[in-house]
This record gives structure tokens, sequence and C-alpha cells, in this order.
């Protein structure tokens, strides 16, 4: 009998290990497929949000508002891009003065720092912008090579205007990726200091959501892009730096 028990228990124990491997191999598989299915929703929306900041471009504004970035600056993943941290900006640029603004959002989906200087840096000379934000170089962490980083972000920071908030990358909070973006942040703030630049803290605001809120009530249904909720949680890395960066428009 006590051989039986100790077989049973053995067996019981398997059981529960089986069930434990089987359960999660079929959560990461709903939760891949929900992410390609997910991804597939979110291809449709490309083309929507760059035609709406197209002509958000053609209208009138007393200030002029330039967002470079990659397709967190599009708004993809918010429900409208009204709702993205570039069109939060907008609306409290438009709170705080009191006067129209107008927004030329020169940002890709996908765009990495080599796109923002070849495609957004030209578009950005003949402009005389009253308020820049940038946030890119999250795209050049998949296939990151420091020293080129280094040089590509360099170069893009010496073609800003000097009042121009320039974000770190947003955090990716475990793993190979992560570790990344903490070497490619040092960069980013020496760089920023060097060309006595703004230096928007996005990986702090990020970062202090921790992934568990954030892969549950953040991001959007392709598991990458912020939702409302997380374009919420960026533009509060950047809202209490404006008034710095207004500063020398409004005493003209």
């Amino acid at each position: 009998m006590l051989v039986d028990f100790r077989d049973a228990v053995l067996l019981a124990v398997i059981f529960v290990i089986a069930l434990v491997v089987i359960g999660g191999a079929l959560t990461v598989w709903l939760v891949e497929r929900r992410r390609h299915r997910g991804e597939g929703i979110l291809l449709s929306t490309h083309r929507i949000n760059a035609k709406w900041w197209k002509d958000q471009r053609r209208a009138n504004g007393n200030l002029l508002y330039v967002a470079m970035g990659d397709s967190a600056a599009q708004g993809i993943g918010a429900s409208r891009p009204g709702r993205s941290y570039v069109g939060l900006i907008a609306r409290q640029l438009r709170a705080s003065t009191g006067q129209s603004v107008r927004v030329v959002n020169l940002s890709q989906a996908g765009a990495r720092l080599s796109d923002a200087l070849s495609k957004q840096v030209p578009q950005l000379s003949p402009l005389q912008p009253d308020v820049v934000t940038v946030s890119v170089g999250a795209n050049d962490i998949a296939e990151f090579d420091q020293k080129r980083f280094a040089r590509e972000f360099k170069e893009l920071c010496a073609a800003l205007p000097p009042d121009a908030l320039v974000a770190d990358l947003p955090s990716f909070y475990i793993g190979e990726k992560e570790r990344k973006v903490r070497i490619a942040n040092a960069i980013v703030r020496k760089i920023v200091a060097e060309h006595s630049l703004t230096l928007v803290p996005l990986y702090q605001a990020t970062r202090r959501r921790g992934v568990s809120r954030t892969a549950l009530r953040d991001v959007s249904v392709d598991y990458f892009h912020p939702n409302d909720r997380g374009y919420s949680t960026w533009a509060s890395a950047f809202l209490p730096l404006l008034p710095t960066a207004l500063d020398r428009v409004l005493r003209h």
C-alpha cells in the first residue's frame, strides 16, 4: 500500500506539472495569436493616422508644433490620433496659451534614426517651429549598434533647434532589449546634454508603470504600441517641460 500511495503521489505531481506546462504553452500561444491579429488590425490604421496628421498640417495656427518620431508619434494604438501623446501635447499647448496651434507631425511608422535624418530633418529645416518634440530610436534596438546609434543620434541633435524637447527611449522592462535600451539611453542623455537640449524622461515615466500594469492596461491589441492610457503616460513625461519650451515664444 505504501508503494502504491507513493506512486499515486508521483503521478499526481507529474499530472500537475504537465497541466502547468500545457497551460503555460497555451497561454503563450493565445497571446501570440492575439498579438499577430492585433498587428493586422493596427496595420490598417497606419494610413488613417497618416491622413489625419496630414489634414492637421493644413490647418492654421498662431503657434507651430512640430513632432518628430516613429509610430508612437503617429499614435498607432490610440483610439484616435488626437489621443496620442502628440495630440495630448497639442491640446495642452492650446489650453495653456489660449492660442490656436498648428501641428506638423513629421513622424513615420517604423522610423529609425536613419529615417529621421534622411526624411524628417530635411522637412524640419524650412519650418520655424515654436515647439519641437522628438521621440525616436526605439526601432533601432532590435539590431542595436552602439556606435551607429551614437553617431546618428548626435547628428540628429545637431540639426534640432535649441528649444527642442528630446525624449530618451521608453522602457522595455525585461530581457535583452531592456539591457540595450539602458545602454542607448546613456548615449541619449549624454548627447542631449552636450547640445544643451531638454531631456524628456520617457524611460522613467514608462518604467515606473511596471511590466504588469503595462501588459494588462497600457498596451493596445498588438501588445506593443501604447493605448490611450499608455499614451497618457507618455504625455506625462513631456507636459511638465512645455513651459520651458514655450518661455521664448511667450516672451515674444
